[in-house]
């Protein structure tokens, strides 16, 4: 065997994925053990979410196969409204790969024999909120752009809005578009719209109040006051709430600031237009100027107060901002999970020209990745492109992004490690290149280098903390 393997890294004092010994208990005692879906007994793994009227969790089977329930409680007329309404709009927009798949329908009896109404739906990942919180807490003296890549926020706006553009043309409106409610799909390597619960049909507004506060258009505020008032609201909504939702959302991804209060302000009523402009001067330093100046135009047409003159989804889509390429920074591949994990900085040259040493590495890395979940293949390529990267693909992303969080921090052969995911679909195709001369001018390998570094150094640098 070659002289080389893992080390720990320096213990932080944290609880595994930082949730308190108290909350962890106080979920594990109110949450249901046990879900008997289609005869088949699949395991509570955890409580993903809680609302005033359902709870979602992450349930297993016996088969290794993973999902989500949404569990239903009966509403205060002892009805299942908000089921039903929502399983009749999912059963009526499926089969888009921007819209969460529901899998099927059931009821639940507890053992203190309460029936409970559930969805079982595709269970995906981190949500837009999520990567806001991580965004704003990875802001680092020296580095002035606070937001997200433009290949983040182009990803995620494309996605969202070609789901949208679907949905519309059924004629549904989302009525609740918000960081919380986009969620990353690791399998299918984009983003996805969930939570129906206050959807309605364009023209037949079933729904009273629609929205949340931050992302809530100008005329569903109308008409929120209006119905608290008791007055009737006159014809409803349209889709081009939808819009004005997303327009917050990407300016929020764009810049990393939470934009609530500075929505509730005059200044915004009066004129966010010009608010828009500064925060795009704000944030523009490392950024392109064509690329930013395309998404600001698109954002400011999604934030007009007039509705009827928003720009829909289906023309936001022909925006000159989608046809321009972008590369995903490093950074990006640490926050979006997939199956396959890319670990950096191991493997030395050392090691690749020399057969019997090349093997007994083979070796020690599917041996230590396999402590983490069930290992599918792993490539160390010998030569460029890729030249002395670990490529591990394992069989779901819970047990890549447990190997990422275990193995960042680690050294190897006396090397720290830097663990990223790397989309499954360029793994498959044998595209092992993200940052090499393949796909990206040497200008900009250069600057990826220096993010790693920097990547590199704050991480060690958490870790001694």
């Amino acid at each position: 065997m070659a002289h080389c393997g893992f080390s720990e890294p320096k213990a932080k004092g944290q609880a595994p994925d930082g949730i308190p010994p108290s909350q962890a208990s106080a979920d594990q005692s109110t949450r249901p053990v046990l879900f008997e879906i289609f005869g088949e007994i699949w395991t509570v793994q955890s409580r993903l979410g809680q609302g005033v009227s359902a709870s979602v969790y992450r349930v297993s089977s016996g088969r290794a196969a993973t999902a989500a329930v949404k569990e239903f409680q009966t509403d205060s007329q002892g009805g299942d409204y908000g089921y039903h309404k929502e399983r009749s709009v999912l059963e009526d927009i499926q089969g888009h790969k921007n819209i969460v798949t529901l899998y099927g329908v059931f009821t639940n009896h507890s053992c203190m024999g309460v029936a409970t109404r559930c969805l079982l739906l595709e269970l995906l990942d981190v949500s837009v909120s999520e990567l806001l919180v991580r965004c704003g807490s990875g802001v680092q003296e020296g580095r002035p752009q606070q937001g997200h890549s433009m290949w983040l926020v182009q990803h995620c706006a494309r996605d969202i809005m070609e789901g949208l553009s679907f949905l519309h043309r059924e004629g549904y409106v989302h009525a609740d578009l918000k960081p919380r409610n986009i969620l990353w799909s690791p399998d299918d390597e984009c983003f996805k719209l969930i939570d129906f619960g206050l959807s309605f049909k364009q023209g037949n507004q079933d729904v009273k109040f629609i929205q949340t506060d931050g992302y809530r258009a100008p005329e569903a505020e109308l008409q929120n006051s209006l119905a608290r008032a008791g007055v009737e609201g006159g014809s409803g909504c349209t889709a081009a709430v939808d819009l004005w939702s997303l327009g917050i959302i990407l300016l929020e991804m764009f810049s990393g600031i939470k934009l609530k209060d500075t929505i509730g302000s005059k200044e915004w009523k009066d004129n966010n237009a010009a608010i828009v402009d500064h925060i795009f001067a704000s944030n523009s330093v490392l950024c392109p100027a064509i690329p930013v100046y395309h998404l600001r135009d698109l954002i400011k047409s999604m934030l007009l107060h007039d509705p009827k003159q928003r720009c829909t989804a289906e023309s936001a889509l022909l925006s000159p901002f989608f046809s321009i390429p972008f590369a995903p920074h490093i950074e990006d591949l640490v926050l979006l999970p997939s199956p396959v994990l890319r670990l950096l900085n191991l493997i030395d040259d050392s090691h690749l020209h020399n057969e019997e040493e090349y093997e007994d590495v083979l070796e020690d890395m599917k041996e230590e990745c396999q402590k983490y979940g069930s290992v599918v293949s792993l490539l160390i390529p010998k030569e460029n492109p890729g030249k002395g990267q670990v490529f591990v693909e394992y069989a779901n992303s819970s047990d890549s992004k447990e190997a990422q969080r275990l193995l960042t921090g680690r050294t190897f052969d006396g090397k720290f490690v830097m663990a990223t995911f790397y989309p499954l679909s360029a793994y498959k195709r044998g595209w092992v290149f993200f940052f090499s001369l393949g796909l990206i001018p040497t200008p900009m390998i250069t600057h990826l280098e220096r993010e790693l570094d920097f990547f590199l150094t704050r991480e060690m640098a958490s870790l001694n903390h």
